[in-house]
């Protein structure tokens, strides 16, 4: 099975061997809930999201992951921060790639879709703000959120 795993601060760690942008987005609804994946490589929560592709927008990617992983349409409205700290490193199993993080973080909202799972996506739910807390997911997805949740303008890490 191929997985993801996440080190922070880590001297078990590999050492980086690239170094991919990537997205991942804030969704939320009319409510207030966020968009949330449980994703089928590591079986974290987390929001939507996954690498910029070669000849594509950052705000594109952000739309296609979005809909890739979720089944949800979004349309993009904002900026979280920005996340890179070379501390976070994720290894793939898969191919034994180690990134080194480097995330764009935006905000939107649904356009139209339900929420589907998909080959990356064990689970999609919307989740109230109250209860984002309970799920299991990385330091580095719950900090991400949280930059959110406190609304303190682009967070730059």
């Amino acid at each position: 099975m191929n997985r993801r795993i996440d080190y922070y601060d880590d001297p078990a760690a590999p050492a980086p061997n690239s170094l991919v942008p990537s997205v991942n987005v804030v969704v939320t609804n009319d409510a207030g809930e966020l968009l949330l994946i449980r994703r089928s490589d590591n079986d974290n929560w987390a929001l939507p999201g996954g690498a910029i592709d070669l000849g594509e927008s950052i705000p594109a990617a952000a739309v296609r992951e979005t809909l890739e992983e979720t089944g949800i349409t979004c349309e993009i409205t904002g900026l979280v921060g920005t996340y890179s700290d070379p501390k976070h490193v994720i290894l793939y199993t898969s191919n034994s790639e180690a990134r080194q993080e480097f995330s764009i973080v935006l905000t939107a909202r649904p356009v139209a879709g339900e929420p589907t799972p998909s080959s990356e996506s064990r689970e999609v739910r919307w989740v109230p703000r109250g209860e984002v807390e309970s799920h299991h997911m990385d330091r580095s997805m719950r900090l991400r959120i949280s930059h959110y949740l406190q609304g303190h303008g682009p967070h730059i890490g």
